[in-house]
């Protein structure tokens, strides 16, 4: 039921390739929603481990399904700090201090790899998912968090088959089915960033109870929440309810009050929040990389297949916000949205993404909040996101931070999010980004 309800149609087109290929598949055609789901929890690791991966002829929505019923019962991980448990130490600057209840974490590391093809059979030597770095540089599973994958070779695919195909089009750079049933028999791989996303609270009265859900390409609040939830009254329009719904929820402009907390990463002490000035004077004040400048994630990209400088400074085996020189920035007011990019999140409305050197496997949230701003200035920063190398971040209303990981408090009676395209109900949440967490059957976009 993805997109325009053509999963079947799209996969008896592409059958052919995997049967040309002598490449074996079990094809399931799901009956519900959450049948994926389903699937992938009750699936046993003996059983998995007879299979290089799993393939979703879909959209986000249902690949996040799917990632979620694989991800839910295996990754132990720590969960990220709540914003209670960020300490405020200096309510004039906003900078914060955090204790860390959950102690340490290993750092899961993957290097992409294209040389691994379902056609020969060959045994798999890529580092994967169960790749995780101890102190002495040795890769095992860490004792501090187990994480028992069913095997090494193991990895995910996607069939595009839905609204937008923001991750298809990321990770081959095109939106055709045929593509990417190519790379899946061809083997190809890529590593992709996913970020953990801990609901604390539901609603202002609720109690405090973690539930964890994973993202593979955004969350988002407000705006991006209103959408999602006004788009699923008109299911019936198909890819088009998201214009229609887009429409109404950009008519009524509606502004929330939250507070966000991110850590601070040497970015952020480069760049420091200028002064604001008058309202045109200060339209394009925050200045990003200039078009020239933008390191765009491409295949075999230097950025995903090396470590970054905030990542080779931090103790291998520790989360981004348990060393002691881990600084807590906080942001409050009335906020349009507030989102998380994991990846650049190009589709057909927004040509670049929403951030477009975004990179596949970097260890980094892009967080993006748009505070209250006049009407018209909205819609100047929504057309340049539809507009091919256009500059939608650079206005004094949008903030970009560079984290890998962030607190969320609504101040309202109702918060709404939009997880890989699905609802999620959440009042006070935390996520965190786990680098290279996942293989796709891809190779990253072409140049």
């Amino acid at each position: 039921m993805s997109g325009k309800a053509s999963g079947r149609r799209t996969w008896e087109t592409v059958a052919p390739i995997f049967s040309r290929a002598k490449v074996k598949t079990k094809v399931i055609v799901t009956e519900r929603a959450g049948h994926a789901f389903d699937v992938m929890t009750s699936a046993a690791n003996n059983e998995l481990k007879s299979y290089n991966g799993v393939i979703a002829v879909g959209g986000d929505g249902f690949f996040n399904e799917i990632l979620n019923g694989f991800l839910l019962s295996r990754h132990k991980a720590p969960y990220p700090p709540s914003p209670s448990d960020i300490v405020h130490s200096d309510q004039r600057s906003g900078n914060s201090l955090f204790r860390n209840p959950n102690g340490r974490v290993t750092e899961a590391t993957c290097q992409n790899e294209d040389h691994s093809p379902l056609l020969s059979n060959s045994v798999y030597n890529g580092t994967g998912l169960a790749n995780f770095r101890t102190e002495d540089g040795t890769c095992n599973i860490g004792q501090d968090f187990e994480f028992p994958l069913p095997s090494e070779q193991f990895r995910f695919g996607i069939i595009p088959a839905g609204s937008t195909d923001a991750i298809v089009m990321c990770t081959t750079g095109t939106r055709d089915p045929i593509t990417s049933a190519l790379n899946i028999v061809l083997g190809k791989k890529v590593c992709l960033d996913i970020a953990q996303v801990v609901r604390w609270k539901t609603t202002t009265a609720s109690d405090i109870e973690p539930y964890v859900r994973y993202a593979a390409s955004f969350a988002g609040y407000g705006f991006y929440g209103d959408v999602i939830a006004e788009s699923e009254k008109y299911r019936w329009m198909g890819p088009k309810r998201y214009d229609y719904a887009g429409t109404k929820v950009f008519l009524r402009h509606c502004s929330y009050e939250a507070e966000v907390a991110y850590i601070e990463t040497e970015s952020e002490e480069a760049n420091p929040t200028v002064e604001k000035g008058q309202l045109f004077s200060r339209l394009r004040k925050r200045q990003g990389p200039k078009k020239s400048e933008r390191v765009v994630c491409r295949t075999n990209c230097g950025v995903c297949n090396s470590k970054s400088d905030y990542m080779s400074k931090r103790s291998p085996c520790s989360t981004p916000y348990s060393s002691s020189g881990t600084r807590w920035l906080r942001s409050k007011g009335k906020f349009l949205s507030v989102g998380a990019a994991i990846i650049s999140n190009r589709n057909e409305r927004a040509p670049d993404g929403l951030v477009a050197d975004a990179h596949l496997s970097d260890g980094f949230l892009h967080l993006l909040m748009i505070r209250d701003c006049p009407h018209a200035l909205y819609l100047w920063h929504l057309t340049q996101l539809a507009k091919k190398g256009g500059q939608p971040l650079n206005f004094e209303f949008v903030e970009h931070h560079k984290t890998p990981a962030f607190t969320f408090t609504s101040f309202g009676k109702q918060s709404v999010w939009n997880l890989d395209g699905e609802l999620f109900h959440a009042h006070q949440l935390s996520a965190q980004v786990f680098r290279g967490l996942v293989s796709l059957f891809a190779s990253g976009p072409e140049v």
